[in-house]
Order: structure tokens, then sequence, then C-alpha cells
């Protein structure tokens, strides 16, 4: 069976690649406790360990339970919606319309939905390298093609607007940003975004920012929406991180008015509409009981993020920028190993402690880099500490 071309810009998601490798590994008698092994400790995946809130939980049962599941608009329930809206107002004092408003089937669906709109065979789009891997994968679907741009530690792992309006060609069409980044948990500092955006609109370019960690941010300095910056932004968020809501795959778009109707088109064909009953669970996300048990978690997160950096540059896992928003430290591993992807299998293998090798994340030295999620417990990131200064001893 013949398959379409665009699959051979598509690499496999290493990630998961390696998460394969760490459950294997967990089910081997270096994990089993009756022949002296011991646990596994997964700091690879990007995924709280909170869970959904209680509130969440008990809507979505009171859906169930009262028959609340057929399909809702392509567009997602009003109700939602608007209070989405309501909640860029509060926590961030934007006025969005909830007619902007797109509710999607995760976040992936909506840079989906985003790229297929904006993008199609020729255009180019630039990216900082390191990214999330499958933003790339996203415009490769599209037919479009990722440029990467390299991005170091002196700017935070994100573009400038100077490299922007320097590699901006005849057939860039725009960015994709990420502010905080997934792998570096760094924001884009407010004034550069704002210039990048600029420099965009200038050549009739659009910026389309990823948001979704942007409610774990934990300097005042870098929590502001894109959005702030004119509606011609492209926005996409997600009640996977802060809302803990992963595997319930439920994100929005926040759209210029004149995408609403073309994203409808293609979400109406392309999946119909999200989940109903994580629509309706997701109401409850907006209580202020939900948001003050949010608020407890973002704290927690900030904690863990608070131990577990400098225990890293402690042992010369060096993590060059300090996180600020998210949950994942970006690891400098040259001190110890010239490449990471041998090195984090050695230390699934010796320290039964399972990262994230830089491969999946850029071209620009992956070989460098761990990305470490600190989304797990406290109690798993203090044992893991223990263990890599043993393995690393």
């Amino acid at each position: 069976m013949h398959t379409a071309r665009r699959l051979d810009r598509i690499e496999p998601f290493y990630v998961m690649e390696c998460a394969k490798a760490a459950d294997e590994i967990a089910r081997s008698s270096a994990c089993d406790p009756a022949l002296g092994g011991r646990r596994m400790i997964y700091l690879n995946i990007g995924e709280p360990d909170f869970g959904a809130a209680p509130l969440v939980k008990a809507a979505a049962v009171r859906c169930i339970e009262s028959g609340q599941t057929p399909y809702t608009p392509a567009l997602g329930l009003p109700a939602l919606r608007e209070a989405i809206s309501a909640w860029y107002a509060q926590r961030f004092g934007l006025a969005i319309e909830p007619g902007r408003i797109v509710v999607t089937a995760g976040a992936s669906a909506a840079l989906q939905l985003a790229c297929l709109a904006l993008f199609q065979a020729g255009d180019e789009v630039l990216l900082p390298d390191p990214c999330y891997p499958c933003n790339r994968h996203f415009l490769a679907a599209a037919d479009a093609t990722a440029r990467l741009l390299p991005a170091s530690s002196a700017q935070r792992f994100q573009l400038s607007s100077s490299q922007v309006r320097a590699a901006w060609g005849p057939s860039t069409r725009g960015v994709l940003l990420a502010s905080p980044s997934n792998p570096t948990a760094t924001s884009i500092a407010p004034e550069e975004l704002a210039s990048i955006v600029d420099v965009v609109r200038a050549h009739g370019g659009v910026s389309l920012v990823d948001e979704i960690y942007l409610p774990l941010s934990y300097d005042t300095r870098y929590e502001r929406s894109a959005l702030g910056l004119g509606d011609a932004i492209v926005s996409v968020n997600s009640f996977s991180k802060y809302f803990g809501m992963t595997g319930w795959r439920l994100g929005w778009l926040v759209l210029p008015p004149a995408l609403v109707g073309p994203v409808e088109r293609l979400a109406q064909n392309l999946y119909i509409c999200p989940s109903t009953i994580a629509q309706q669970a997701a109401l409850a996300c907006f209580e202020p009981a939900s948001i003050a048990e949010f608020e407890r978690r973002r704290a927690e997160l900030k904690a863990r993020r608070d131990f577990i950096v400098p225990a890293l540059n402690a042992m010369g896992l060096t993590v060059p920028v300090m996180p600020d928003g998210a949950f994942y430290a970006w690891i400098d591993c040259s001190a110890h190993r010239p490449d990471s992807w041998p090195f984090a299998f050695e230390l699934m293998q010796r320290a039964q402690v399972a990262l994230t090798p830089g491969r999946d994340f850029g071209a620009a030295d992956p070989e460098r880099w761990l990305r470490l999620s600190f989304a797990s417990s406290m109690a798993d990131l203090q044992e893991a500490v223990d263990r890599l200064r043993e393995v690393l001893a």
C-alpha cells in the first residue's frame, strides 16, 4: 500500500519511543522489588500528577447520568466559550469575544485546525530551535515547511524579532511560537514578543502562539497573553496543563473574527465537535473552588521547580535558564556524556529514572540536551535526585 509523501517529513515522536522503553525496563527485573529492583521514576512525560479537579469529575458524572451527551456545535458549547471569555477578562484583563473562541479536541486539534486553515504547500513558517516537535509536524501535515532558527540560552531559547526579520523570505507566511515553551519552560519577554508580532504584521504574516502553559507562569513579568497585542493573533490553549484534564482531550483557539468561519468548516468535517462530556465537565474548571485548587497546584509546581533546578545544577546537569513557567527543566548534560540519547537509556537502566533526550526538539546540538518534567510528586523528585547523584558519582 502506498502512503502519502507527507509522511516522509513526519518523524517518530521520540518522547513516546523513550516512554515505551521506560515501560519495558519497568517490567524487567531491574524494577521488580521481589528481585531487589526499584520502581521506575517517570520524569519524561509532560503530564501533571494532580488529575482533574474534584468539581470537574463530579460534573462529568452528572453529564453522563443526565444524558447530556449529544453532539455540540463544532465551535463548542456556547456556555463554555462564554466561560473561557470571562476567564480571559478575570485572569489577563482581556476582552475576548466568545465568538472568537473555538473549542477543540485538545490543543493538538487546535494546532492542526490552525495550520490547515492558514498554510499550504510552498509556505514556510519560522519556529525556534528547540521547540515542541509536533508543531513542525502539524505544519508538515498541512504540506507547509517548518524552518527552525537556532535560539540560544542567551535569548532564553526563544526567537528574537531581529532573527525573524532577517530570516523572512518570499515564501515565509508566519511564526509559530510557544510561551512558555516545551521543552525549555521559558517565555518570550513581553517587549520582544510585541516586536516579533510587529515584524510579522509588517510582512503580512500570521503570529500563531501556543499559550497552553501560560497559566502556569511563576513570574508575573511573563504572565501576559499575546492576545493583548491585537486581534490578529492566533492563540492556542488547553485544558490539559493548568486545568489538569490531559486525557480528556479538550483545548481551544482564539482567532481573528475572519478566521472563525473557515476553521468552523474544517472542524465540522474533521471531527464534528469536541467531546461533549469533556466540555460539560470543563465548565466546572471556572468555579471559584476549582480555580483555588489550580492555584494551589501552581504553587506546588513552583516549589518543585525551586527544588529540582538547584539540585540538577549541583550535579553538573546544568539548567542554563531558570524555567519561568510550565514544568520542565532543559538540561545541558555535556559535562557528563557527549550524547543525551544513550545517556537517557543509561539512566533508565542504572538509576531507573526516565528523562527525555533532546533528539525530538530540534537540530541545534540536540545531543547536548535532556528534558526533565517536574510534574511528578516532590517525593519522586527527591528520590530521583538521590539516584542520579549515586549514578553520576
